[in-house]
C-alpha cells in the first residue's frame, strides 16, 4: 500500500512502524502513538485516521524499562520483509548501553531504512527518535553531517557515540544541539522563500504558520499542494533524502510528533492533537532544508 504514496493529495494513512527493543522506554513509546492515533483528517469524523501504527519486537511480549510488558505486531524477521511499505520509522530510548554493547535491536533496522531511501530515493520516508534514541541513530552513523539533539541526561554519551561514529567512519561530525525540543533535517517540501515558508524554524519560538492556499505542506501531505519533483536534487541529498527527526525526552517527543503531524496531515491536525492532549506544542529547530 504504501508503496504507491507518491501523491501530494493521498488519502491512505501513513504507515508508521515502531520498533520495541528490550527495556525500551514506555512513555516515549506512549507519547508517540498517543499523538498519531490522535490525527485525523477530520476532527469530527473518528473514521480519517490519518496514520496507521505497527509495533516490531524480538519476543511476543517486550519488556519496557518500566517493567510493563508490550505484545508486539510483528517479529522482526516479517518487519524486515516489509520495511520498504512504512513511510515512517520510530527509534525509542531505553538501554542503550546494552544496546550498543550487543550490536542489538533497534541497530541493524535503522541501517536497513536508511539504506532503503538510499537505493530508492522517489519514496518519502522519515526516521524519528525519542530520548536516547538517537544515540542508536549515532551509532549506525546516519547524524554525521546533520544536526540532532537527545535527552539533557544522555548528552555526554551522545556526542561521544557521535564523535566515535565520525571518527570510524571517516565523516562528518553531528551538529549537536543541546537546547531545542527536536530537531530536523532533510526537508521533503518545497521550500520557496523563507519569509514565505511556515515550516522555517530555526529557532525554537519562530513564528506562527500559516494556513491557507499559499501554505507549503510535505510531499505526501494529505491536504497539501503539488509539488516540484527533482530526482538529482532528492538523490544528492543527505542519506538519499530520508529525513531524520531527534527530540528529547519523553514530552519532547510529543513536540517532535506534532511537528510530523503538521507536515504529513496539516497544521491544523496538529494544533487539534495538542488541544485535545492539554499540552502546549513547542516548536523544534528544522535545518536548511532542500526541496525536491
Amino acid at each position: 500500500m504504501a508503496t504507491t504514496k507518491n501523491s501530494a493529495v493521498s488519502e491512505d494513512p501513513v504507515d508508521v512502524l515502531i520498533v520495541l527493543h528490550n527495556k525500551f522506554d514506555l512513555l516515549d513509546f506512549a507519547a508517540v502513538v498517543k499523538v498519531l492515533t490522535s490525527a485525523l483528517h477530520d476532527k469530527n469524523d473518528t473514521a480519517t485516521k490519518a496514520f496507521e501504527i505497527t509495533t516490531v519486537g524480538a519476543e511476543a511480549k517486550v519488556l519496557s524499562s518500566q517493567g510493563v510488558l508490550v505484545g508486539p505486531n510483528l517479529s522482526f524477521k516479517d518487519a524486515y520483509e516489509q520495511l520498504d511499505t512504512y513511510d515512517v520509522l520510530v527509534i525509542l530510548g531505553g538501554d542503550y548501553d546494552t544496546v550498543l554493547k550487543n550490536k542489538a535491536e533497534p541497530l541493524p533496522i535503522i541501517k536497513a531504512y536508511s539504506d532503503l531511501q538510499m537505493k530508492d530515493n522517489l519514496r518519502e520516508r522519515t526516521l524519528l527518535s525519542v530520548c536516547s534514541g538517537s544515540i542508536f541513530l549515532a551509532e549506525q552513523g546516519i547524524l554525521s553531517g546533520l544536526a540532532a539533539t537527545t535527552h539533557p541526561d544522555y548528552m555526554t554519551a551522545f556526542e561521544n557515540t557521535c564523535s566515535h561514529s565520525s571518527v570510524r567512519d571517516g565523516t562528518d561530525r553531528c551538529d549537536v544541539d543541546e537546547i531545542a525540543r527536536y530537531v530536523v533535517n532533510n526537508l521533503r517540501f518545497d521550500l520557496g522563500d523563507e519569509d514565505e515558508n511556515p515550516y522555517i524554524r530555526r529557532k525554537s519560538d519562530a513564528g506562527q504558520q500559516r494556513s491557507g492556499p499559499g501554505a507549503r505542506k510535505g510531499s505526501i501531505s494529505f491536504k497539501g499542494m503539488s509539488r516540484r519533483e527533482s530526482v538529482a536534487r532528492r538523490a544528492a541529498m543527505r542519506l538519499g533524502g530520508l529525513r531524520v527527526i531527534t527530540s528529547g525526552g519523553s514530552t519532547a517527543g510529543i513536540d517532535a510528533t506534532l511537528y510530523l503531524v503538521s507536515i504529513l496531515v496539516d497544521e491544523d491536525a496538529a494544533n487539534e492533537v495538542a488541544r485535545s492532549l492539554q499540552h502546549n506544542w513547542v516548536k523544534g529547530t528544522v535545518v536548511d532544508g532542500l526541496d525536491v
